[in-house]
């Protein structure tokens, strides 16, 4: 997982957006909690909660482990914890149908892990049905519940994706590809901060009024996101593997490993922000007494030896003076050193805290401390990024966008669509073939405001924009502009999603955009005064 895919160079991230001119007014100071950040992150918590805490219960509950029942009952305390959120969005009835829908999901998943074990075919796929069946219902729910503002196809395709994640860590897990099985679990945890980012936009632009018109998907507020990214990872890598170590069991080496793509990943952030040898000075900080120290620690707990204890408490109390004191210095005191080493030794005594009550079999406890453990991360993403765009600010201002200009940006092989700041999933991905990059052409048509019409069985496609019509026709390299032909230059195709692509230099020219081409990022950029 590369990190540039979490967040960019953080100090780059200005690059994604076009530079438009400056207002004569100051900007306003860029900042990580507006309502609508605040949002994304609460959902960032609990959706990937949910997805830490599914994986865990269901590979628990095949190995028979006695934590097992204490894993689901946490599971299921995360979807009663999201309810509260949804009521407050949507009412009483809102919050129940959630509440429904979402731990009935839960229980489905326990089915599939009991119809595996029992190696029982057809209860399975019946387990299987029913996720599939939960996925449909959620997300008309998410449509119904946003007025569309999160597209029911959108919302079905991402919900699947998770679903699919999910099973594919269980069906590694169950054979024994222990790397497998966390390299798509690493995966799929971060497809999680995905789904909350398109999920939160979607609310805050259907309740702009509650959300005090601040969107979700500012610069600060990915910033936030992407920390809290790797901040609960590392929790979460970390408590599990512990626990696995501890059980001599055979994937805690595979969990070592994932643990290891998290540190190159944080590493890849600080360098981002403060260089290579700020990534560098991170690393041996964040290993040595640290990542090292916590498996030192199982063994010290395992053999039950005290002095062993105590000489890797020291260790590890050295950890968090020396990174908090590097925090602080880093962020030239925006983040000081006493808080940073005070949420460090609090987040070390949860991490500690947490097996200790797991080696004394009191596994409620345990998953009680690992929850709040969790949650700790997120303060942790919050105080850093904010003291990162405190000092930095001029990097996270939001460039502003006249009225009249519409701006489009899509990312190869990402489903996110962003016109003017408003951020919707597709049910595709921008792709190139062949050296030609294709876009989806009614997710194009559409958002610009064009009427798009697909007849299957001339397999002909109009677009009506303006006083313009396009016609197309799928596997040609011609269309018709109000009647007169044009040669497109690479065919017109359907994809493997059903979806018409069309050739993104030819229809943006066509239609009069300004194109720009990140070929770093991926990014496409199409730009046109309405």
């Amino acid at each position: 997982m590369k990190l540039k895919k979490l967040l960019a160079p953080v100090l780059s991230l200005s690059l994604l957006l076009p530079v438009m001119a400056s207002a004569a007014a100051a900007p306003p100071q860029a900042v990580v909690d507006t309502p609508a950040a605040q949002l994304r992150a609460s959902l960032d918590h609990l959706l990937s909660e949910h997805f830490a805490l599914a994986v865990t219960a269901m590979t628990k509950a095949y190995d028979g482990s006695r934590d097992a029942a204490a894993a689901y009952q946490a599971l299921d305390q995360n979807a009663l914890d999201m309810q509260p959120a949804i009521t407050s969005l949507y009412g009483e009835a809102g919050g129940t149908e959630f509440e429904r829908i979402f731990r009935e999901h839960n229980k489905y998943t326990d089915d599939l892990v009991k119809a595996t074990k029992a190696n029982n075919t057809a209860a399975r796929q019946k387990a299987e049905q029913e996720v599939q069946g939960f996925v449909a219902e959620f997300a008309a729910f998410l449509s119904t519940a946003t007025a569309s503002k999160l597209p029911q196809t959108a919302a079905e395709e991402a919900i699947r994706s998770h679903e699919n994640h999910v099973q594919q860590v269980f069906n590694a897990y169950v054979a024994g590809d222990y790397n497998k099985a966390y390299t798509t679990y690493r995966t799929g945890f971060q497809e999680m901060f995905t789904i909350s980012k398109v999920l939160s936009t979607a609310i805050a632009t259907q309740m702009p009024d509650k959300f005090q018109n601040t969107r979700p998907d500012t610069k600060a507020a990915d910033l936030r996101s992407a920390l809290n990214s790797v901040a609960a990872e590392h929790f979460a890598l970390s408590v599990l593997e512990m626990q696995k170590q501890f059980d001599g069991k055979a994937d805690y080496q595979a969990l070592i490993n994932a643990e290891a793509g998290n540190t190159a990943d944080f590493k890849a952030a600080v360098a981002s922000i403060y260089g290579a040898a700020g990534g560098d000075a991170f690393e041996q900080i964040w290993v040595g007494n640290h990542i090292t120290a916590q498996s030192d620690y199982v063994n010290a707990v395992k053999n039950k030896d005290a002095a062993a204890r105590a000489a890797v408490l020291a260790r590890i109390d050295g950890f968090t003076m020396e990174l908090g004191k590097f925090l602080g210095t880093a962020t030239a005191g925006k983040l000081p050193a006493s808080a940073a080493q005070t949420a460090l030794k609090a987040h070390e005594g949860q991490v500690q805290s947490t097996l200790d009550q797991y080696a004394a079999g009191d596994y409620t406890a345990s998953y009680t401390t690992n929850r709040a453990g969790y949650k700790t991360m997120f303060g942790v993403g919050l105080a850093l990024s904010g003291a990162i765009v405190a000092q930095f600010n001029d990097k996270f201002q939001e460039a502003a966008i006249p009225a009249s200009m519409t701006t489009v940006w899509m990312r190869l092989n990402s489903k996110e669509l962003n016109i003017n700041g408003i951020v919707t999933m597709m049910d595709t991905k921008p792709s190139n073939r062949s050296g030609t990059t294709y876009i989806p052409l009614r997710y194009l048509g559409e958002g610009i405001g064009a009427k798009v019409k697909y007849d299957h069985q001339t397999r002909t496609v109009w677009v009506m924009a303006g006083n313009d019509t396009l016609k197309f026709w799928i596997d040609s390299n011609v269309m018709e502009v109000n009647g007169m032909q044009k040669s497109v230059g690479a065919k017109v195709i359907i994809n493997k999603d059903g979806r018409t692509m069309v050739p993104l230099r030819f229809i943006a020219e066509l239609l009069q955009w300004n194109v720009t081409w990140n070929q770093t990022e991926g990014l496409i950029t199409l730009m046109k005064e309405m």
